[in-house]
């Protein structure tokens, strides 16, 4: 915890070097061809997972491998952000700030999430339906080759709202925790996150082959997730100036949704743009019905997945701006 003014003018600094790595995110985002964390998270999760399933078939090895696995890699990625920053902050202090920012912009993806939803919308304004089907394939789990334009408009907007959470501010919240220990700071807890979240994007389903290896950690991103969506839903409530009509819609509908995070994000946003998401979405051929979440009030519009992008961007400042002012005080 923090004790004394050093303490605090350290936590300013990382509070700072969070708001760098925002503004970085926002006008480049991951730039292309270069290795970004997440690849070499996703490489290990990979190997050791093919080791995994061909070495060990019973449901509790597998379970205790995947225990392994998610231990080791949220840990493993939280210190080896730690050691890289201190180790390039001992060679210079600009060059340790400057990695730092490198690795917590590449924890915020408020441009990748921007960027996939305009590529899609693109080729949908001039009513190119195949190929904006073929681009939200590359983002979506579910079929998208016979999908309506009112339906591709919903996976966008889905798209978007569930993963502002686990994209964007459930990393900001845990950098800014790391903000507030000395001696660990941003990094090691936003790449922990990170890790995380890629864990459960690989191997956090209850399907075959990944149901007792994923287990754990689908589990621990459910668990890491659950405060910082919370604190989202309470951002978006306040930012609506109506917040008891949204908590109302979210404590109606978002408890329908079988994951304890996406159905409340989602539905947070839907409340506050006055329209529904959810229904029917096939997934290799078989139909899924999802809970519906919010009021039809409006149709869902491509105005509407910018102004959702827009309150995931008002969240993040308004997040950096408290923790800016609450470290401040302290001086």
């Amino acid at each position: 915890m923090i004790t004394n003014e050093a303490e605090v003018n350290w936590s300013i600094a990382q509070v700072l070097s969070c708001l760098l790595a925002a503004l970085l995110d926002f006008l480049i985002g991951d730039p292309v061809g270069w290795l970004h964390p997440v690849q070499v998270m996703g490489w290990a999760i990979a190997h050791y997972t093919d080791q995994v399933l061909a070495r060990f078939k019973s449901p509790f090895s597998q379970r205790m491998a995947g225990i392994i696995l998610g231990t080791g890699l949220i840990l493993g990625s939280g210190a080896a952000g730690w050691w890289m920053v201190e180790m390039t902050r001992w060679v210079h202090p600009l060059l340790g700030m400057g990695i730092e920012v490198l690795l917590l912009a590449s924890c915020f993806a408020a441009r990748s999430l921007r960027n996939a939803a305009e590529s899609v919308l693109e080729p949908l304004r001039a009513g190119n339906l195949d190929e904006a089907r073929s681009i939200l394939s590359r983002y979506v789990g579910r079929d998208t080759a016979n999908l309506s334009e009112p339906e591709i408009l919903r996976a966008i907007l889905e798209t978007v709202t569930e993963n502002a959470t686990d994209g964007a501010m459930a990393p900001l919240f845990y950098a800014l925790v790391g903000a507030a220990l000395p001696g660990i700071g941003s990094v090691p807890l936003a790449l922990a996150y990170k890790a995380a979240s890629t864990l459960d994007s690989m191997v956090g389903y209850q399907e075959p082959p990944y149901t007792y290896l994923g287990w754990f950690s689908a589990r621990a991103e459910d668990g890491l997730t659950w405060l910082p969506c919370r604190l989202t839903v309470l951002t978006l409530s306040l930012l609506s100036g109506r917040p008891f009509h949204i908590w109302r819609i979210c404590l109606r509908d978002a408890p329908k949704d079988p994951s304890p995070n996406s159905g409340w994000s989602e539905c947070a946003y839907a409340a506050m743009l006055g329209v529904q998401m959810g229904g029917t979405n096939w997934y290799r051929g078989v139909a899924k019905q999802k809970p519906l979440l919010g009021d039809a009030i409006d149709a869902i519009a491509p105005s509407k997945i910018k102004q959702a992008l827009r309150l995931t961007r008002y969240c993040f400042l308004i997040w950096l701006g408290v923790a800016l002012l609450g470290f401040s005080l302290f001086i």
